[in-house]
């Protein structure tokens, strides 16, 4: 009789292996990828699909004018709504109720999380977040949207079979502010890939950028507080002998532009806008003698593991996230003037910092690697 009931169970697992799973991806602007970091992360998962996992990506409708009905084998949905700002509550509780016949829901970002404990009486699947980089903390949000955010946060965290965390700090956090909820819960360390850049070796844009012929800095990310653009740039401009080559998205808020405004006359300071050709960024970046990293929020940050990649020197702001998603093996700032007395008094260590990244990006940060975990996770 107990043979008969270890062949029965063994039956059954293997059937539950070999079972279809309908995951629906919650939460993105959609794929192919065109913005932030968990478009990238949907992207690149689809390149790793399992035979027995069937995606749906929602996607938004207002950034797409060519809609695929499929992309790498995911069913694309288009919704009529923003994937950002305060219409992305919105946008994400729709997603989550058009998922409710699937077996998984992957929900990246907490933005529709406060709608969870609704969700959760009427869906019998699992659910996994990713609540990303502590978005209440950010300082773009006025204080209610903080609170909002917050609450958000603690839904995902209490209604969510499976918690991903990008960033040892990130689930660090997650197990000491909500250590009563998580006691039975599943919380997981999964970073992103930056293996889908390479180096860029591209003479004919040395015609549009002229200034790269030249030893310079190199920065791009979003132009925002948190990611320390002003102590950047202040640092640079009392380095005239130093080029900084930035890229960003300056006219998109009274931040940037006041910024731009500021430092555009310094000759050493080259502000460029956002590039959306990763042929011309990759070939910024590879050419640069340095990479400036001042996020100080948001977990891992994608720019930082693929700088990594690449295999570049990195001066990162210094902060729980980016000491854990280095090892601690670059340099680190917090004001303008250790900034300056980096690129002053420490470039001879820039040639062992590059090679330590690119072993640590290999090892650490490959699209391959962090595809397992996540289908890993499906089995749970």
């Amino acid at each position: 009789m107990l043979e008969n009931n270890e062949m029965l169970n063994q039956v059954q697992h293997d059937t539950n292996l070999c079972k279809t799973l309908r995951i629906s991806v919650i939460g993105t602007v959609g794929v192919p990828a065109c913005y932030g970091g968990f478009e990238s992360l949907v992207d690149n998962l689809l390149d790793f699909t399992p035979a027995n996992v069937e995606y749906t990506v929602f996607c938004s409708a207002k950034k797409y004018e060519n809609r695929l009905e499929s992309y790498k084998g995911a069913k694309l949905v288009y919704l009529e709504k923003d994937a950002n700002g305060i219409e992305s509550i919105f946008y994400d509780f729709e997603g989550m109720k058009r998922s409710l016949n699937s077996d998984i829901m992957l929900i990246l970002g907490v933005s529709g999380c406060m709608f969870l404990s609704y969700i959760r009486r009427h869906f019998r699947g699992k659910i996994i977040t990713n609540i990303d980089g502590l978005e209440w903390r950010r300082d773009k949000w006025k204080w209610y949207a903080k609170h909002l955010l917050k609450f958000s946060e603690k839904m995902a965290v209490r209604h969510s079979d499976i918690v991903i965390g990008d960033n040892k700090g990130i689930t660090d956090y997650i197990k000491s502010e909500y250590s009563k909820i998580v006691q039975n819960k599943s919380v997981e360390l999964i970073a992103y890939g930056g293996d889908q850049v390479s180096r860029v070796q591209d003479n004919s844009l040395f015609e549009r950028y002229p200034f790269c012929r030249e030893p310079y800095a190199v920065t791009v990310c979003r132009i925002e507080p948190e990611n320390n653009v002003h102590v950047i740039l202040e640092a640079f401009s009392k380095m005239p002998d130093e080029t900084l080559v930035f890229v960003g998205n300056w006219e998109k808020s009274e931040y940037g532009r006041s910024l731009k405004e500021k430092f555009s006359a310094c000759k050493n300071i080259l502000l460029l806008d956002p590039i959306y050709e990763p042929h011309t960024v990759n070939w910024l970046r590879s050419n640069a003698h340095v990479y400036i990293h001042g996020h100080s929020a948001g977990g891992t940050n994608p720019s930082l593991v693929e700088a990594m990649n690449l295999s570049l020197p990195i001066l990162a702001f210094d902060c729980v996230y980016n000491r854990a998603t280095t090892e601690e093996k670059c340099l680190y700032w917090k004001t303008s003037d250790d900034l300056q007395d980096l690129m002053k008094n420490e470039s001879d260590k820039f040639e062992k910092i590059a090679s330590e990244m690119g072993e640590a990006g290999k090892h650490l940060y490959s699209w391959d690697r962090i595809a397992k975990q996540y289908n890993a996770l499906y089995k749970i």
